[in-house]
Order: structure tokens, then sequence, then C-alpha cells
């Protein structure tokens, strides 16, 4: 789904940096190699990209975030990884006593089944998304105007993307696990695509009003003696209004230089107009020598004054418009603003380097396509480097958690799958246990061993992909404290969550006019079809199990005896027994899934 942004007001937010202790400048810390920069977040008209910030943040399993090592019951983690080793060791031993091998590797002719063809399929997907770059360079040039024909043929790429896995899978009869992988991968696709053409088509069609915007603006200063007239008039309206303010305040930075003054507008605005202002002084008195040095030496971020020392962040001149807001004139001021909000769209929303359409290149969407995130930005926080052996620990966490994913899967789940003539309630109690241990291993695996790795080498700071499934009024944080279904649902799949929350639910407030209600229906009902849609391929059945019991929490009807029991008043009160209920639907979800996609 595409939104068509608007022209009106811009809404800003804030990322907050904590002061380090070294007294290093507030809006730069750095720790462990990465460079944290706190920058004002950009965010579009129609708050689309205000949905959904990035920021510098470590996953909460990482063995360098200090709120994990901080954490009085963290020696339970290491219970359980040791609890879970001995486990599988017992496991291998009782195999040699009974067969006389380990493991039959029964699981792994399976996924090893037609696997260089899965590999060149999945090579062919990921290369067919390279076509976003023409296609974005064409609407950048014009060639295609995004709304509408653009979206169109964004939505029919897309459904021929996604038609062609599908088809291809089942003309291979491929086994579940190949089949599973490459219809996940290809959504993956999609959504990546989506958001790369969406964003830019939006950055066109905001491109398009800032000129629009640009060209009534000059026709107003004309009124006013002129372009170079009215900026000097809106300069000395500026000058005007800059009054001091006490060193110390939360609007003075500390490490201002002495004797300078910041505005309660844009203290970048104020220095940058000194400068202008005592260059023109000093030459219309033949001084012209490069007195105000000491001025243009100050780097500014934000609506901070920085010295050089303190950051490493461009100076950022402010643009004519941006000038031209303080104009006396209301016409030029309001025309002024407007054209500056649609200009700060088109630029990157952490440091400012990245303007559109210089984004659009192969090396910017290949950079995208490594960053474990679904939502496209012209900019993200970065790193300054590598670290080897953090791709190192990741990767050996890789390896060691999917040796003991294979054993459960192997031992505890494929020999139990249901069949019709087995009982339901035991087959429910078999699977539950190795279900719930597959399900947190593989959580491990895909958000804390991959995406971290690939984070860590394409320099995304932001590894935030999961949230603690706690309440958000817990503090400190208690890990897996979820006491609903729809907190679980925001908390425990991020990347997804994000892509939805901004592509789908704000996408459809803002193109179709849709309450929040609705539009949280269709969001809910968009990941309800998608999840059948994986199931019916695994299982090569069409029986809406799954989608059904997405609709259902949806339009909010307790029809499932958990959710009925999780959403009685005593029990959303209780925050322990909210949990204990969340955790044994947990437990039972997975195997109720499997018997009835399985067995009937």
């Amino acid at each position: 789904m595409a939104a068509r942004p608007s022209a009106s007001a811009t809404t800003m937010t804030t990322q907050s940096t904590p002061k380090p202790a070294n007294g290093a400048s507030p809006n730069t810390v750095a720790a462990e190699g990465t460079l944290y920069v706190s920058q004002p977040y950009r965010s579009s008209s129609n708050k689309l990209r205000a949905m959904v910030t990035f920021a510098p943040r470590k996953s909460l399993f990482d063995i360098s975030n200090e709120s994990s090592t901080s954490n009085e019951f963290r020696g339970f983690f290491t219970l359980f990884w040791i609890s879970l080793f001995l486990f599988t060791v017992r496991t291998y031993i009782r195999s040699i006593e009974t067969n006389g091998y380990p493991l039959d590797f029964q699981f792994a002719s399976m996924f090893s089944r037609d696997a260089i063809t899965l590999a060149i399929s999945d090579a062919v997907l990921v290369l067919n998304t390279a076509l976003c770059v023409p296609f974005a360079k064409a609407i950048a040039k014009g060639w295609i105007r995004y709304y509408w024909f653009g979206v169109i043929l964004q939505h029919l790429w897309q459904t021929s993307v996604l038609a062609m896995a599908i088809t291809w899978t089942f003309n291979r009869q491929w086994p579940w696990v190949q089949s599973g992988f490459l219809t996940l991968h290809s959504f993956t696709m999609i959504m990546k695509m989506h958001s790369y053409l969406s964003t830019n088509g939006q950055l066109a069609y905001t491109h398009e009003q800032a000129e629009k915007v640009l060209a009534e603006l000059k026709e107003a200063t004309e009124a006013e003696g002129g372009w170079d007239a009215a900026l000097r008039k809106a300069e000395e309206v500026m000058m005007q209004h800059d009054s001091p303010i006490p060193q110390g305040t939360p609007d003075a930075p500390n490490n201002a230089p002495e004797g300078s003054t910041t505005s309660y507008i844009d203290a970048r605005t104020a220095v940058t107009l000194r400068q202008r202002l005592a260059a023109r002084n000093a030459a219309g008195n033949g001084k012209a020598d490069g007195s105000a040095t000491s001025a243009a030496a100050v780097k500014t971020t934000g609506t901070r004054v920085l010295s050089p020392s303190a950051t490493a962040v461009p100076t950022h001149p402010p643009t004519p418009s941006e000038i031209l807001t303080h104009h006396p004139s209301e016409k030029i001021a309001r025309l002024a603003r407007t054209h500056a909000e649609l200009e700060s769209e088109l630029t990157g929303p952490v440091e400012g380097r990245v303007r559109w359409p210089a984004n659009i290149t192969l090396r910017d969407f290949a950079w995208y396509q490594l960053t474990p995130t679904l939502v496209y930005e012209l900019e993200y926080p970065r790193t300054e480097r590598i670290r080897p052996l953090y791709v190192f620990e990741k990767t050996v966490a890789f390896f060691g958690t999917f040796a003991l994913l294979y054993t459960i899967v192997e031992t505890f789940i494929i020999p139990l799958t249901p069949t019709k003539e087995q009982s339901f309630a035991r087959s429910l109690l078999d699977l539950a246990l190795p279900f719930m241990m597959a399900y947190l291993l593989l959580f491990y695996i895909i958000f804390e061993c991959i995406c971290n790795a690939f984070a860590e080498l394409s320099y995304f700071a932001d590894r935030q992909f999961y949230d603690d499934w706690c309440a958000p009024h817990t503090q400190p944080p208690a890990l897996w404290n979820s006491t609903s279904w729809d907190e679980f649902s925001r908390k425990w799949n991020k990347p997804v969550h994000t892509f939805l929350l901004r592509h789908v639910y704000a996408s459809t407030m803002s193109s179709y006019k849709l309450t929040k209600q609705s539009a949280m229906f269709v969001t809910f009902l968009v990941s309800a079809a998608a999840h059948e849609l994986v199931m019916a391929i695994v299982t090569q059945k069409i029986r809406f199990y799954l989608f059904a019991l997405q609709v259902r929490n949806a339009l909010d009807i307790a029809q499932i005896p958990l959710i009925a029991i999780g959403r009685i008043p005593a029990i959303r009160r209780n925050k322990l027994m909210g949990n204990i209920v969340f955790w044994l639907g947990l437990y039972a979800g997975f195997p109720l899934l499997c018997v009835a996609y399985c067995a009937y």
C-alpha cells in the first residue's frame, strides 16, 4: 500500500541521547566502535515516516549490552543453555546405545534436497529486486508518475514476484523446509521492494510539491522588491528577535563559544546569519579578511551549537526558505515554512548528508538489501567499523544453536508428526515442549544471530529486532513478561511490525482515511492472509485455521478459550496470571496448529 503525502505541517520528533560520563558532547556518544549522533528526526507531513524511528540500540541478548549484564537473573540464561546442551548430549548417547548412531539425518536429507536449485532460485529472487533502482530513477526523472500509475505498476510487479515464487515452489515439489524458506524470503524481498519504492515515490511527490511552493514563494517576493531584498529583510528581523539565553539552561549548550547566543527558533540559523552579517560589515569597512573565522568554525546540529571537537557532523547552513520564515510578510513566511518543511523531507534523517534523488543508486540499494530492516530510509544510524570478533561470535552462536534446533526437530518433532489415528490430546502433549523449545531457538537464530551479524556487516547501529515482550510500564524491563497476545504480536518481531506500522496501518489511514480501528483490522487482515498463505504452501492444504484465529483476535472476538481467559478483567489486572495465561497459550498454539494442519 502506498500513501500520498500532503503538503501540510511537519511533525518533529527527537531522539534523545544521554550525556556520557566522560564529559563528551551530549549529541555524540562513542561506545565500542559506534558513533551515536543525536539529530532531530524529520518526519513526513502525513506522519508516515514519524511512525518508525531508528536509533543506535543494542539487542537484549547482546553480551555487550549493559542492561543484560546487570540483570539479576542473567544466570538463568546461562542455566538454560547448559541444561539444553546436557539434554542434547544425553539424546545423542541414548541414540548411540539404541541405534548405533547419534542422529539418522533424516531431517538433513529433507532440507538438502534440490539444494542447488533452491540456491539458484533464491539468487534470482534477490537479483530481481535490483529492478527497483531503474524504476525509482524513472519516477525521479518524471518519466513515470508515482501517483497513481507507478503505484499500480509496483503492486502488479510485487504480486507477479510472489505468484512466480509460489508456482515455482509447487512445480518443484519441495518438502516443507524449502517451500517455507522460499516463500518467507519472497515475502521479505517484496516488503523491502515495497518500502523502497513507496518511500522514493513519496519523496518524488514531495519534491514536485516543493517546486510548486518555491515558484509561489518567488512570485510573492517580487512584491517585496525581489528575492535578495526579501532575504535581507528576513535576516534583519531574525537578528532583531535573536535574544541571548543564559549559559547552562537547557536551550543553551555548555560548549558554545564564550559570548555567543542562541535563538529559541533555530540556533544554526542564528550563527550562520551572524557570520553573513559580520562578513558583510567587514566587507563594507574594507576588512573582509576573515574576521568571522571563529564564528565560521562553529559546527551546529539540530538546535544545539557544537564546537568542532565535539562532533564530526558537517555544517548545514540555513536555506533561503528557512531564512524567509522570519519575513514580516505573513504570506512569504507561510510559503517559506511550507517549502522548508517539504525540503527537509528530501534529506536524510540522521546527519542530512544524503538528499533525494542522490540515494537512488545500485550501491545504496545493495546496502539496503544487506541491512536487516524492512523499512527504507535515506539514512540510518551507523557504526564506525565492523568488529570481526562480534561477527565470529554470532557465527559460532548460529551454528551451535542450529545444532540444538536440528536435534530437537529430528528427534522429538518429525517422529511425532500427528495423524488422524493418533489421540488429539496425546499429540498436543507430545509436541508442546519440543515446539516451544524449537520456537525459542529459531527466534534466537533469526533475531539475535542472523540479524545482528548482518547489522554488523552493514554498519547498522539499531539492533532492536525484538522487544522484551514486557508491558511498557514495567521498570526495569523483565524478559518475556507479555500479558496479552496483542502485546506479544507487537514486540516479538520488530522488523515486520515496523513495516506493517508504516506501510499498512499508517498508509491506509492516510490514503483511504480509515479510522484507527479500521486500519488496525486491515493490518491484522494482511498479516493473517500472509501467515495463512505460508501454511497453505508448507502443508499444501487450505484450511484457514490460522487466518480465522488472527482475524478473530483483530475483531476482538474472544471465542478462543485462552484468549477469552486472558481478557477477563481480573486476569488483565493481575500481571502474573496474565503472563501464565500467555505462556500456556503459546505452549498450546504451536502443537494445536500442527495437529490441525497435519491431521485434519
